[in-house]
């Protein structure tokens, strides 16, 4: 029998903070973009967030260990594409794009996620939730494009941009993946993605050191590792994650859709970015393509 929506108000909040955070983790990286190189960024959000996990979750992840080793090749994947790259492309694309382009992007995203979830599963859309996808990817290109369709013939897309689309890609390829993850505790779960994701960057953060050095640990570059670790790792991660379980990858996926409304917000206040004309086209088709989406079809 189907849950009501009623029941399920829970689980869609639980989903609506996971945009939040990573929004704060886009203006952030962005904001510490000349402070912190990329890679190191992400090995320390991963790293911490995973010395602040494991204590609390060391009963779950000793339990599970069999379970782990068993499927340490599911793991691996979503450790792969939902840690070590996702992240380290996003912090990449902050240097050479705007906090508010790289929200916008991500509303690609559920394009991606029903189409994978499509191949792997054969689930099926409504016609009105395959307009609102569209729309949806319609509105990210006006951004992409700075509503310049000249540019796509010219190819004359920041490089930023482009990062942002990979990273996108391989985060929907999670997302579709989810459901395939052993059967563990959810905290636990997290502990050994965050580990395994950690292994996977400890070489590129090795090559980033001697490539371009270290970074100072200022108060505020302690404090933007503290952040990114806690919110848009943790809590982020364990709501999206419970919001797959429970509503679905093709419903959860369309809440990537909130992450510029919030970027936008505090892009504004706390980088001084402005809202342009596409910016406000592209949000608003990918906020009706949203709402066309989570309409029963």
């Amino acid at each position: 029998m189907k849950a009501s929506p009623k029941s399920n108000f829970p689980a869609f909040l639980m989903v609506a903070v996971a945009p939040l955070c990573w929004a704060g983790n886009i203006v952030l990286a962005k904001g510490v973009a000349e402070l912190i190189p990329p890679v190191s960024l992400a090995f320390w959000r991963w790293m911490v967030a995973f010395m602040v996990l494991l204590p609390l979750t060391w009963p779950y992840v000793k339990r599970d260990w069999r379970t782990a080793l068993a499927g340490w090749k599911i793991l691996g994947l979503l450790a792969l594409f939902g840690v070590t790259i996702f992240n380290t492309l996003l912090y990449s694309a902050m240097h050479t794009t705007t906090a508010i382009n790289g929200a916008l992007i991500q509303t690609t995203m559920p394009a991606v996620i029903i189409v994978i979830s499509l191949i792997l599963y054969g689930e099926r859309v409504s016609g009105i939730q395959a307009a609102g996808v569209v729309l949806c990817v319609i509105g990210a290109g006006v951004v992409v494009l700075k509503g310049r369709w000249q540019a796509l013939i010219d190819l004359a897309l920041a490089q930023g941009d482009l990062l942002m689309i990979v990273a996108v890609v391989l985060y929907a390829l999670y997302s579709a993946l989810l459901p395939k993850r052993p059967n563990m505790h959810p905290m636990s779960f997290l502990t050994y993605t965050f580990g395994l994701g950690c292994l996977g960057l400890l070489p590129l953060y090795l090559w980033e050191i001697s490539a371009v050095g270290t970074f100072t640990l200022t108060p505020g570059v302690a404090g933007s590792i503290a952040y990114v670790a806690l919110f848009p790792s943790i809590v982020a991660y364990f709501c999206w994650n419970r919001g797959v379980a429970v509503i679905g990858a093709n419903r959860t996926g369309l809440f990537i859709n909130l992450i510029p409304v919030f970027a936008a917000i505090l892009a504004i206040i706390f980088l001084g970015e402005t809202l342009k004309s596409f910016h406000l086209t592209g949000m608003a088709l990918i906020l009706v393509g949203f709402v066309m989406f989570n309409r029963q079809g």
